[in-house]
């Protein structure tokens, strides 16, 4: 039987290397759409960060954004829901960082914040802060620079811990314990020393099941696709999570199939099974 809701990553899943989406893939997807499929995003990204995916699209999915902390409507432009950590929390996570790192410093590591902000079109450099010591990728076109009491001052959708020295992995055991589970949840989206902390018991299942339940779907009718740990609980939660083919094993372990690369129409050679 066919899924009723269909959602997938974005990055390394829905998207090639070269950040397209193929025009295999994006056929299959329309497909689904015109047999009364639902198809649904579920990124780590900011909502602000979806335009050059969504214009790839023959249609406007809902979108679950920044790890499941934010719902997102981008036919309307509008917030559905937001689940923030609150000041007194991003305090606490960036004193309890410092005490095993040290003040942060530019040559060593830095925080950044995601803001949930209104709209997709609000200013990056409102949204998007980062301290002196967070090394930006090249995609943050936008952001602005603040010291660590202003970046905790207000509520934001993740906290970010930055450090060029250490990959996401290392990073994550050594920031993970650090942080009571019952205040955040702790995960990472990428390699390259980037750990991403949000709300407690919020994640892209979270985001997942609250879609399901939108459009009438049960538990079992839902087919997910990704490729790194910020996506193993709505791999493990969904009737079926396909993981990518070089995602790590833990993703692996959390699926019920794996898919041939990104790069290799993993998530249309899945799709042809129905559409």
């Amino acid at each position: 039987m066919a899924p009723r809701l269909i959602v997938s990553d974005i990055d390394g899943t829905l998207l090639d290397s070269n950040g397209r989406v193929s025009p295999r893939l994006r056929d299959k997807l329309a497909r689904a759409v015109r047999s009364g499929t639902h198809v649904c995003l579920a990124t780590g990204r900011p909502h602000r960060w979806l335009t050059p995916v969504l214009d790839q699209l023959p249609f406007t999915p809902l979108s679950v954004c920044a790890n499941g902390a934010v719902l997102y409507d981008p036919a309307r432009d509008e917030v559905l829901a937001r689940h923030e950590l609150q000041p007194d929390t991003l305090r606490d996570i960036a004193a309890a960082v410092q005490e095993v790192f040290g003040p942060a410093s530019p040559s060593e590591y830095g925080f950044g914040v995601e803001r949930v902000g209104s709209s997709a079109f609000d200013p990056e450099d409102e949204c998007f802060l980062i301290t002196p010591g967070y090394s930006p990728d090249l995609w943050d076109i936008g952001y602005g620079v603040v010291d660590v009491d202003e970046l905790t001052s207000v509520p934001a959708a993740k906290i970010l811990v930055r450090r060029a020295d250490m990959n996401s992995a290392e990073l994550f055991d050594v920031v993970a314990p650090l942080i009571d589970p019952a205040d955040t949840h702790v995960t990472y989206s990428m390699n390259d020393g980037l750990i991403e902390i949000s709300a407690p018991g919020i994640n892209k299942a979270t985001g997942v099941s609250t879609l399901a339940a939108h459009y009438g779907v049960h538990q079992k009718q839902v087919l997910t696709f990704g490729d790194m740990p910020n996506d193993i609980e709505m791999l493990a939660w969904a009737g079926m999570g396909v993981a990518m083919a070089d995602a790590a094993p833990i993703v692996h372990d959390a699926a019920d199939f794996v898919t041939t690369s990104n790069d290799d129409f993993g998530v249309a050679r899945v799709l042809e099974r129905w559409f």
